[in-house]
């Protein structure tokens, strides 16, 4: 008998064939037991009929527990009704092992135990799904990459200096001398691009951020490419013909489970060239104009309407729960929808506080600042794509980014906001290739000269206009899936305070 995974089963309809995996869901009704078994490509129901076929297993399977590993056996029918639009007709079951009091049930559960059982969480559909999206995208990041010519360079976790602002920095000892966990491996590929025109690096990276918001991890994974002889423009090119990519890419392999987690997949089809340019002036424009009042003064009247709604909806839905006579799937049902409506709720109240001071943050935004989270979602909710800001104030920014030639108190530097409020998911720049002026600046921000004497050489030996960007993956990932929270993004996701498992 062929052992074949669900995703193979289209080829294999009217064929008996073998699944091996474990046991997602398990219905009985009467003289039918449903089994729903998932095996890493997908889902499928498994159908056991009592009958002199199955005696021999029948019994059993109506005491298997959730996430039981077997093998079924059995002929394949299509059937687009059925979760994966395939079932089985049993024919035979193999234990494996037997899963008892499995923690992650149908039930609700808080979020605090759902992470602390993250290696059991993504297993669930959902969780499931987005990791799948992940695995595209980051297999087109480095297909992206490889196919135009650029070459992986490995830079160093143990980095001896800041590269992205002390303040976010991670002390390690390393056999009695302080160094720190990379925030970035661009100064790195900088020396990489004098050497093959054309690299980049991709791997894990660490900002010491004492931020629990839902954008920010501690550790996240970061795509870096450096293009010798390119200017900010250059830059800007490949940044958008690269998130073109990534979205076509995502769209075509992996609509199932788009659609699966709601993501309105026609608002990612408009992410096409040209992506929208405008300067931080402008922004800084936008935010203190009424374009941006507008937008939140609707906001706050919407979810201030919301809140009411779901505040009754609660309110009845409890009152039911304490009701006599419900069945166990009922009450279950209203536990599930309970738990969703206070979450929602929880968040609603958390906005209607929020968006008055994002009000005022907008309304007087320092036209020498940098953009905030909440500045970033204004201006990306303003534009039906992404958006390309840029030539930010030199004193918000890092001390490598090249002084515009135009007005020297700003660089040449790009941040891409994804839409829908998503905010920046690219942030690069044209690289400062001028020997005394980034020793200027190196002095200006306070940092030893000799921890960067490696990185001045790059100026010294060939120095050449160049430039690049770094991509967050998990930020990429919850617009591609139309997340609310960055902590699904990753396998384990390390936030302040949570590092287990």
């Amino acid at each position: 008998m062929p052992v074949v995974t669900i995703s193979q089963l289209s080829k294999h309809v009217g064929q008996e064939v073998t699944l091996q995996g474990w046991l997602y869901h398990r219905r009985d009704s009467g003289k039918l037991i449903f089994l729903v078994i998932r095996d890493g490509s997908g889902l499928c129901q498994c159908v056991v009929a009592k009958g002199p076929e199955t005696d021999a297993f029948f019994e059993e399977c109506k005491r298997l527990g959730q996430e039981s590993s077997l093998r079924v056996t059995g002929a394949v029918r299509a059937d687009p009704k059925q979760v994966g639009g395939h079932e089985l007709t049993v024919s035979g079951v193999e234990i494996i092992h037997k899963s008892e009091n499995y923690p992650i049930t149908n039930k609700p559960h808080g979020i605090d135990f759902l992470m602390k059982n993250r290696h059991l969480h993504f297993r669930s559909r959902r969780q499931w799904a987005i990791l799948k999206v992940r695995a595209t995208l980051v297999d087109e990041i480095r297909g992206y990459f490889n196919r135009n010519g650029y070459t992986l360079i490995d830079t160093p976790i143990f980095a001896p200096a800041a590269g992205e602002g002390s303040q976010t920095l991670f002390s390690v000892d390393y056999f009695g001398e302080p160094v720190y966990l990379a925030q970035t491996g661009q100064l790195y590929v900088e020396a990489g691009c004098m050497a093959f025109g054309k690299v980049y690096c991709f791997g894990p990276t660490f900002r010491a951020e004492k931020s629990k918001t839902r954008r920010h991890l501690t550790e996240f994974w970061m795509v870096e490419p450096e293009i010798a002889y390119a200017d900010l423009n250059d830059v800007i090119g490949v940044a958008e013909d690269f998130i073109c990519s990534i979205v076509q890419r995502v769209i075509r392999d992996n609509r199932a489970e788009l659609e699966f987690l709601g993501r309105d997949i026609a608002r990612l089809e408009t992410v096409q060239k040209p992506f929208h340019r405008i300067t931080h002036k402008q922004a800084a424009e936008i935010l203190r104009g009424p374009k941006a009042r507008e937008l939140l003064d609707r906001d706050l009247t919407t979810k201030k309407a919301r809140l009411d709604e779901v505040t009754k909806l609660i309110g009845e839905k409890e009152t039911q729960e304490k009701g006599q006579g419900l069945k166990e799937w009922q009450r279950d049902k209203l536990v599930a929808e309970l738990a969703d409506l206070r979450e929602e709720k929880d968040d609603l109240d958390t906005d209607v506080r929020n968006i008055p001071q994002h009000i005022e943050l907008a309304a007087n935004f320092d036209p020498d600042g940098d953009l905030g989270g909440s500045d970033e979602t204004i201006i990306s909710r303003l534009h039906d794509r992404p958006v390309f800001v840029t030539h930010y104030p030199k004193d918000c920014k890092a001390f490598y980014m090249k002084q515009n030639k135009d007005d020297s108190s700003r660089v040449n530097n790009v941040d891409m906001l994804a839409p829908d409020g998503y905010g920046e998911i690219i942030g690069g720049s044209q690289r400062e290739d001028n020997l005394d002026v980034l020793l200027h600046r190196l002095h200006e921000e306070g940092l030893n000269e000799a921890d960067y004497e490696w990185y001045l050489d790059l100026r010294r030996y060939g120095s050449v206009p160049h430039g690049g960007f770094g991509l967050g993956v998990e930020r990429t990932l919850a617009w591609l899936c139309g997340l609310k929270h960055i902590r699904e993004t990753i396998p384990f996701p390390r936030m302040m305070g949570k590092f287990y498992p």
